[in-house]
């Protein structure tokens, strides 16, 4: 898993024309840190990934799954394939501070789907991106922060659909851990 989301992003650092020790100024992260990342040796978190997708001009699902998608046998599918199959516990995983983020589709898509599973209890920094974005809560309770929007708490079976481009962010609630499925709109066609 970690060697996939190293390949997506030195696959896109190179087709955008930069060295790895630009990318890492541009996404404020160290250089030995974001070649371990490239080489599958290390772990991005949701916050480097983030710094990494915004120099890159992508987003951070969209990083998770741009790799080539696999078929059930774990082979290689073709490039440009329109059915994506992610079996239970596949995905690319990405660390958030308190649990984990898998993303539920490969390769180049309309929309990225990510379960969330625990999630911080005090507000972060507030994310923004091109693109909608919605989240159903199927554990746990979360609130939400949307700039200018309001302040909004979760629980299981609610959602929220809000602009990518608007500042928000989510802590969990006390109480049984957060399940999140959050699907962000893509930035790019994909047909």
């Amino acid at each position: 898993m970690r060697e996939r989301i190293g390949r997506s992003i030195r696959t896109l650092r190179q087709r955008r024309g930069l060295t790895l020790v630009r990318l890492a100024a541009l996404a404020e992260l160290s250089h030995p840190f974001l070649s371990q990342l490239e080489r599958g040796l290390a772990w991005p978190s949701m916050v480097s990934l983030h710094r990494i997708a915004e120099a890159l001009g992508t987003t951070q699902l969209e990083l998770m799954s741009m790799d080539a998608a696999e078929d059930a046998d774990g082979a290689t599918q073709p490039a440009g394939r329109r059915v994506s199959l992610v079996r239970a516990g596949g995905g690319v995983l990405a660390q958030n501070p308190v649990g984990i983020a898998r993303s539920l589709v490969s390769g180049t898509r309309a929309m990225y789907p990510v379960l969330f599973e625990g999630a911080p209890t005090e507000f972060g920094d507030a994310f923004t991106h091109l693109g909608d974005e919605f989240a159903f809560v199927l554990a746990g309770r979360i609130e939400v922060d949307v700039a200018g929007e309001g302040l909004f708490t979760l629980g299981p079976g609610d959602t929220l659909y809000y602009p990518g481009v608007v500042p928000h962010r989510w802590r969990q609630l006390p109480g049984p851990t957060s399940q999140v499925l959050l699907v962000q709109e893509s930035r790019a066609p994909t047909h």
